[in-house]
């Protein structure tokens, strides 16, 4: 299994999953349809099928044209979502094969839409599992409930996605891992990590440079909505329950002008 990022608009990206043996591929949010389908023919891939995290535009918007140039490719999305020019819905649980090799488990994400999906996907054995987490979970952050409530997002984060194995690469939605991490050292500005991280992440992006993946297990480092569950940062924004924490952490995003 091979991962290729592809940046679009102004700060989404695209992804770009191959399945080495048979060299059939699938494609992640591809807006930019163009971009990926000339990646896929310098790959000398074939894509066979589109995994849509959620009907937003910015990730959806492509589906129509790729459809067009790509005769017979399947595109996936949420039941719940009304992801445009779907052909097969998905819901949690649901499993997708590509190639010989590559295997993706639809994982439902709900808060920031009602039928959002991130993907699990593992190759062989030896390799490190990945997800695609859309506008669910970004590094050091998450997306804006536009749909849902904090009790959604906290069982999309804290109990969905950081129940995978912690090694999972996670491939999120957009380039917010600066803003994010500037906004997580003002709920714990002693945290280490997170200022670490953030260093990195200024490096990164000054010479031109992506800031994904993360992994599972960074998350709980430096996220301070995947560490809403500890009670150390619960009492920091003055909250006594997870739940209550996280949706108190989005309130503060929401308004912090960083």
């Amino acid at each position: 299994m091979k991962i290729f990022h592809y940046p679009c608009l102004e700060d989404n990206y695209a992804y770009l999953i191959i399945d080495e043996a048979t060299r059939e591929a699938a494609v992640v949010d591809p807006v930019e349809p163009e971009k990926l389908v000339k990646a896929a023919e310098e790959h000398g891939v074939r894509i066979k099928l589109v995994l849509t995290t959620h009907h937003h535009w910015d990730h959806a918007g492509g589906n129509e044209k790729i459809k067009e140039m790509v005769p017979g490719i399947r595109i996936y999305g949420g039941s719940l979502d009304k992801v445009k020019a779907c052909t097969d819905e998905v819901e949690n649980g649901d499993k997708i094969s590509l190639g010989a090799d590559v295997n993706i488990l639809a994982l439902h994400t709900p808060c920031h839409t009602k039928g959002h999906i991130s993907y699990y996907v593992t190759g062989k054995e030896a390799e490190d599992p990945a997800v695609f987490t859309g506008d669910t979970l970004f590094i050091a952050g998450c997306g804006k409930f536009f749909e849902g409530t904090a009790e959604q997002m906290h069982q999309s984060l804290c109990v969905t996605l950081a129940s995978l194995p912690k090694h999972t690469q996670v491939y999120c939605g957009h380039e917010y891992t600066v803003k994010n991490l500037q906004f997580a050292q003002t709920v714990e500005p002693e945290n280490a990590k997170i200022k670490q991280k953030l260093s990195w992440a200024q490096q990164q992006r000054q010479a031109g440079h992506p800031t994904i993946p993360s992994t599972i297990e960074e998350e709980m480092e430096i996220n301070p909505f995947v560490r809403a569950d500890l009670p150390e940062v619960q009492s920091k924004v003055g909250c006594s329950s997870p739940v209550e924490a996280l949706g108190k952490i989005r309130q503060m995003k929401d308004s912090w002008r960083g």
